[in-house]
């Protein structure tokens, strides 16, 4: 019964670090590849733009200037990319763990999907403001890409994680 009554009881615990690092990259590897063959599969736009656009963040505005591929312009996107995947793995795990919800994969997933649908709200409706070309990719397939981030941090914490749980 106290397992049901506690379960918005936040408790400081640390995350399994680690554990939240990996998923994040896991995480934002499914993402980028999730993105590169809906846009060139799916919708059979150039798949490098996508690439230019989160590479900006890091490079500035010069990013944006061409669509086609350019080394430099990927690895800059790469960077930019894990980089976040990995603060935003980080930030899941330290939120699963505070709430002991790696207890079951069906909450950890629900959370996970719940995370991904706040993260596109932040990164396509609010950071907007400071990376306005990002705007551009507002809508349901990348809606749709961000759950399947945050499903895939979810799982892959849950599955990596090393701390004692209660399953």
């Amino acid at each position: 019964m106290d397992l049901h009554l506690n379960r918005l009881h936040w408790e400081h615990r640390l995350p399994d670090w680690p554990a939240a690092a990996v998923a994040g990259l896991a995480a934002g590897a499914a993402l980028m590849v999730a993105e590169l063959i809906w846009a060139a599969l799916v919708v059979g736009a150039n798949p490098w733009v996508i690439s230019h656009r989160v590479a900006a963040i890091l490079l500035g505005h010069g990013a944006l200037q061409s669509g086609e591929f350019d080394a430099g312009v990927v690895a800059a996107a790469l960077v930019t990319h894990y980089a976040l995947g990995v603060v935003f793995g980080l930030v899941l795990g330290w939120i699963i763990a505070g709430f002991h919800w790696e207890r079951r994969l069906a909450t950890t997933l629900l959370i996970g999907l719940v995370f991904g649908a706040a993260l596109y709200l932040v990164d396509f409706h609010v950071m907007t403001s400071v990376f306005p070309w990002m705007a551009a990719l507002r809508g349901w397939a990348t809606l749709l890409a961000h759950g399947l981030f945050g499903l895939v941090a979810a799982l892959m914490y849950w599955k990596l994680n090393r701390q004692e749980v209660d399953r």
